[in-house]
């Protein structure tokens, strides 16, 4: 039970996402106490005004009984009440403990607490606090409308690979796909769950349409110079992200004393696609928007729908913390495939990966409803940037020189047209690219056309 010491520390403290004023009992209290025990409890004080002066309540001899009945028939619930005497004013205290049994109704009305306010819940609200409730997440679910045909079995065939190369979840080859999804509980009553679909299915989106990934570049003034939308399964997501980043980033190369050269790329792509798997494994799939991906000029920015899981905060993913998924079943799947190395290190590789590319640390911080990340760029002075621009032109041939050759060191048997489909240039293109790149000394081509490789050379004079 509160006493006047206790108020008296809380009062000045003002109103929060756990404390509320009224200066009577009405409606809306009977809202505020909902709204706190679908949260993480809360006190209510009636004969407080909003800016925490005591202006005392007298309850007559059954006003604190008619309060209790009013409570339990509008929300089952059964606070405790308490009178605080405040030198000659009196204040009743309602302490309003968090349910354990979510989510709680107010006639019918559910409410959430937003600071220091009370908002209705939404259908996804509710949603959430009901799968809480019963202990799954959203993507075990069971996808109720999917047929057998909807799953592409060459997608799932590419997964039993990943598992028996990473080792993770040996796979036989004589379990069927049905016995496989079964086994690793991606099945219930014969029906694929959601997080099937997001991993299997021939068109996710049809199921999910804003389960995708939105890219866009943009120049100084929100000017979009280029967008792109990435759809497809979870592990085609990732891909694609990457491929984009591949294609459009800044690369450099560096010799460490030998024929061979290290690929530095703009931003670290260990980093992108630590923060990519993150993002499509945790967000959260009730939320209509599209993860989010904006590539500034200072910076490279990820929003992604869903805030942290307590006790979770920005703070915390720069240190050692708990592992907490919002999609048990999806990261369980990334982490089988070698997608994700550590659950709840994540966000560690991603410093990691910055920092050791001599890259600002990144920035995370919770808002409106979504988790931020930004890769802050390595600032350049103005005039620099000047003249950046002004030989952006010239440059553009060196560019897709690095491109190829950066590609080539990746995958030596790469042919002319996968070079051509990555970078988004004609066959013919490449071909020129190529030519000019033997004529410099910097690549040659071993063995035949078909079964040959590409190898990468130092070019004249660099040799180590």
């Amino acid at each position: 039970m509160m006493d006047a010491k206790e108020l008296k520390k809380l009062i000045p403290r003002g109103e929060s996402s756990h404390v509320e004023f009224k200066e009577s009992f009405s409606e809306e209290a009977l809202e505020i106490i909902t709204a706190f025990a679908n949260a993480g409890g809360g006190i209510l004080l009636i004969g407080v005004t909003d800016d925490g002066s005591i202006k005392g309540f007298q309850p007559g001899k059954e006003t604190l009984r008619v309060w209790v009945n009013k409570i339990a028939q509008a929300t089952g619930l059964n606070p405790a009440i308490s009178k605080v005497q405040v030198e000659t004013k009196t204040v009743v205290a309602l302490t309003i403990p968090e349910s354990l049994v979510k989510p709680i109704s107010c006639s019918g009305r559910y409410f959430k607490r937003v600071d220091s306010s009370n908002r209705r819940m939404m259908e996804d609200d509710i949603t959430r606090l009901v799968l809480d409730k019963v202990g799954i997440t959203w993507d075990e679910v069971a996808e109720t409308r999917a047929k057998p045909g909807d799953l592409d079995t060459e997608k799932l065939s590419v997964f039993r690979a990943l598992c028996n190369q990473k080792r993770r979840r040996i796979i036989p080859a004589r379990d069927s796909d049905k016995a496989v999804l079964e086994k690793l509980g991606l099945l219930k009553n014969g029906k694929p769950l959601r997080a099937t679909m997001l991993l299997f299915a021939k068109e996710p989106q049809r199921w999910y349409p804003s389960a995708s990934l939105k890219i866009g570049r943009f120049r100084p003034g929100g000017i979009i110079v280029d967008d792109k939308e990435v759809g497809g399964t979870v592990f085609e997501q990732i891909d694609g992200a990457m491929d984009y980043f591949r294609e459009h980033l800044q690369t450099r190369f560096e010799f460490k004393g030998t024929p061979s050269r290290d690929v530095i790329w703009e931003y670290p792509l260990e980093a992108l696609r630590e923060a990519v798997t993150n993002a499509v494994c945790h967000r959260d799939y009730l939320d209509v928007s599209q993860t989010q991906i904006r590539w500034h000029d200072d910076n490279i920015l990820m929003v992604n729908p869903g805030n942290l899981i307590p006790p979770l905060t920005p703070q915390s993913l720069l240190g050692a913390h708990v592992s907490k998924q919002r999609n048990r079943k999806i990261a369980e799947m990334l982490y089988y495939a070698g997608l994700i190395e550590k659950w709840g290190g994540g966000t560690l590789e991603i410093i990691h990966s910055c920092d050791k590319a001599g890259l600002p640390a990144p920035k995370f911080k919770e808002d409106q409803g979504a988790l931020w990340l930004t890769f802050p760029h390595t600032a350049k002075s103005e005039k620099t940037r000047e003249k950046s621009n002004e030989k952006s032109n010239e440059k553009s041939n060196e560019k897709s020189n690095e491109k190829v050759l950066c590609l080539v060191t990746e995958n030596p048997a790469i042919t002319t047209g996968a070079l051509s489909t990555k970078l988004n240039l004609s066959v013919s293109g490449i071909a020129r690219i190529i030519r000019n790149l033997k004529r410099k000394q910097k690549l040659r081509r071993v063995g035949p056309d078909k079964g040959g490789h590409w190898e990468v050379l130092p070019g004249p004079g660099k040799a180590g």
